[in-house]
């Protein structure tokens, strides 16, 4: 199999670049990736060290690096361009159509996609995470009329990271209930839940690979046993159909797959963009 480096270059914290260079880097599956993130280059001196470090690893493979970059200032993305490796810069190949779009020129200015160049996005992020934290895994029940949705499901079905995700990206309050025996043996919604049917949503997930989540934090009793696992699954499936909860199967998909499936069945609107 191939092996390639990719730098991930960012004149802020690199999460937008590191997401963008992966959905692009995902689509060659035979080739294995190296990569290495270099968050803050705002300075021409920064970006030429990036260069030559870019330059050295070029060298000792053999084969130029492929570098992702979200740089704003021109002045400090020139100086990555004289690398040795295929740089795509995000902002270079779409600002400049937008600018001859809008007939004007945009701000360069730093940190608009994160940070705090936006409070009140900034705020919306942090009272939805301190939601999300302080109704886990069945807690804060009295502030349910607060939330926009509430995850239920099985123990390690994926509730809580999901919760924390629509939180920090997406500014919605987000709630999860984990479905105890005897919820399951009783085939009936548990009684806090009574009022907020229209907003709870299911997750489930394969037997399989539950029971591999479940072993891998306690291995003793019946928690990870086949017979267990099978039958809170079977009823919490059976529980969402009776009282038609939309669900998703968590199995293969990911944390962005999941809350953007979730967002695009409810309608649940976005306070904030990622």
């Amino acid at each position: 199999m191939a092996e390639r480096t990719v730098f991930v270059v960012s004149d802020r914290t690199a999460v937008t670049a590191e997401a963008l260079g992966n959905s692009l880097l995902t689509q060659f599956e035979d080739v294995t990736f190296k990569q290495i993130t270099v968050p803050f280059v705002d300075t021409k001196e920064k970006a030429r060290d990036v260069a030559a470090k870019i330059n050295f690893i070029s060298k000792r493979e053999a084969s130029r690096p492929i570098v992702i970059a979200s740089l704003v200032q021109d002045e400090v993305r020139e100086e990555l361009l004289k690398c040795d490796g295929l740089v795509l810069d995000f902002f270079d190949a779409f600002l400049g159509p937008l600018e001859v779009e809008l007939d004007r020129k945009c701000s360069h200015t730093l940190g608009r996609a994160h940070g705090m160049s936006d409070p009140k996005r900034y705020n919306m992020r942090i009272e939805a995470t301190n939601f999300a934290m302080s109704s886990d895994d069945g807690q804060g029940v009295q502030h349910y009329h607060q939330a926009d949705l509430i995850l239920m499901g099985v123990s390690r079905s994926g509730k809580t990271p999901t919760c924390l995700y629509l939180a920090l990206q997406y500014g919605v309050f987000a709630a999860n209930y984990p479905l105890a025996e005897e919820d399951l043996e009783s085939g009936r919604l548990p009684q806090v839940l009574d009022g907020f049917r229209a907003k709870i949503y299911g997750l489930t997930i394969s037997p399989e690979r539950l029971r591999q989540i479940r072993l891998e934090r306690r291995s003793v009793g019946r928690y990870a046993t086949a017979q267990q696992v099978n039958f809170e699954l079977r009823a919490a499936e059976n529980l969402f159909r009776r009282f038609s909860i939309p669900s998703i199967d968590t199995t293969h998909s990911s944390i962005e797959e999941i809350a953007s499936t979730i967002l695009n069945d409810t309608g649940i609107e976005r306070r904030v963009h990622s």
